[in-house]
């Protein structure tokens, strides 16, 4: 049976639907509570019959590079994407990197669809589809724009009539619901050999786990995936990120106004801070995580400023260039001149008037810090001798092809 090499790992050929699925922003917590309430009977079982392992993801604890890297099985500094946005300096502007042109690894997904395998993506908002579709021969398309599907670009004529569900609002749980809609109905018409599920973390941005929204969201996948293992595929499942609440103790958000607080000390116009949070979708966060890059027009201003910055309250740490690529594993190439990482019930902006919260309807919960770095890595099958390392939620892949019985 032969195998795909994909960015220096080797994987084994399916012998059977491999379905991995990324749940965004799963807080651990959040399926554990859900079990706890009686929620959650399919993912319940995986303690006994299954693997159940905790992994970290990669910091920035956003959705764009930890979905690359888990379809990559590598992480930024290899793929290249960093952020959900970023600085490109060649177009000298705050860009997206939702566009391919930014991807610097293949897919695991397109490596075993040119070996001939039958692979099927299917991701909440359209933002992911063309990254996590790039060179691949097969099915692919978002729950946020399954009415405009077509087999040129999608390898589908028609996604709606999958799931017999009318496109969801991009800020619901349907939107998230529809993906394993269309997943379950695949599964069943189409048999792919490996099927990748990328869900919105809509519903963890409004709710803590344990809380009735949660569960219920935790509810539903759990019974679409015990369809699919009813079906005969291995599931694995792990998330982009974890997800905190970014409060004071009377719900009040916390936050770090990086670029206000900078232009006080050196200056308008002396640096650039981006936030890779940013992406269409900010009514549930504000465009406020706990990640941020600061770029200098003056070099010798680094130092001081970094000392400054580490002094702010809510400031978990700074990093240089080099030291957080280093501890990251991000190129160098798309990253400031400073990382700055806020702490756990803190997120970072630019200026207050950059910020629109007037969409929260509940207090802020966001992610992108170290402190949103632990996410479930399950599986619904027992795996054999598991080496004794660091898991990362990149390994899905590695776990589902080569260690699974």
């Amino acid at each position: 049976m032969k195998n795909v090499n994909v960015n220096g790992r080797s994987y084994r050929w399916p012998e059977r639907p491999l379905v991995v699925v990324c749940v965004d922003g799963c807080e651990p917590d959040y399926i554990n509570q859900a079990i706890e309430a009686g929620r959650a009977p399919f993912l319940a079982s995986l303690g006994k019959r299954g693997t159940c392992l905790t992994a970290d993801c990669v910091v920035p604890s956003f959705t764009n590079p930890n979905n690359l890297s888990i379809v990559t099985g590598a992480p930024p500094s290899v793929h290249g994407i960093c952020g959900n946005f970023f600085w490109d300096p060649d177009a000298k502007a705050e860009v997206m990197m939702n566009d391919a042109k930014y991807l610097r690894a293949g897919t695991i997904l397109a490596a075993l669809a040119d070996a001939g395998a039958k692979v099927a993506v299917v991701t909440a908002k359209d933002k992911l589809r063309a990254l996590l579709g790039h060179r691949l021969k097969g099915i692919c398309f978002s729950s946020e724009k399954a009415d405009q599907v077509t087999i040129e670009a999608n390898g589908i004529a028609d996604a709606l009539s999958l799931t017999g569900m009318a496109v969801p609002s991009v800020y619901s749980a349907a939107l998230s619901e529809f993906v394993f809609a269309a997943g379950l109905a695949l599964l069943k018409r189409e048999r792919p050999d490996v099927m990748y599920l990328s869900t919105t973390d809509y519903v963890q941005h409004k709710s803590a786990p344990g809380t009735g929204p949660a569960n219920d969201f935790t509810a539903m996948l759990d019974r679409y995936l015990g369809a699919m293992d009813e079906l005969g595929a291995t599931i694995v499942l792990t998330a982009d990120h974890g997800m905190n609440a970014k409060t004071d103790a009377l719900g009040r958000p916390n936050i770090v106004y990086l670029q206000t607080q900078l232009d006080a000390w050196l200056g308008a116009g002396a640096t650039r801070v981006i936030l890779p949070i940013t992406d269409p979708y900010v009514v549930h966060h504000g465009a406020l995580g706990s990640y941020a890059t600061v770029y200098f027009s003056d070099a010798g201003a680094v130092a001081d400023a970094a000392q400054r910055i580490a002094a702010l309250p809510g400031v978990e740490g700074v990093f240089t260039r080099e030291q957080g690529c280093r501890r990251f594993e991000l190129p160098p190439d798309r990253v400031g001149d400073l990382i700055v990482v806020s702490e756990r019930l803190t997120v970072i902006g630019t200026s207050a008037e950059r910020h629109d919260l007037s969409g929260l309807d509940a207090p802020l919960r966001s992610h992108g810090g170290i402190s949103e770095q632990r996410v479930p890595l399950l599986a619904s099958r027992p795996a054999g001798t598991l080496p004794q390392r660091r898991w990362r939620n990149f390994d899905a892949f590695d776990l589902g092809l080569n260690y699974l019985r």
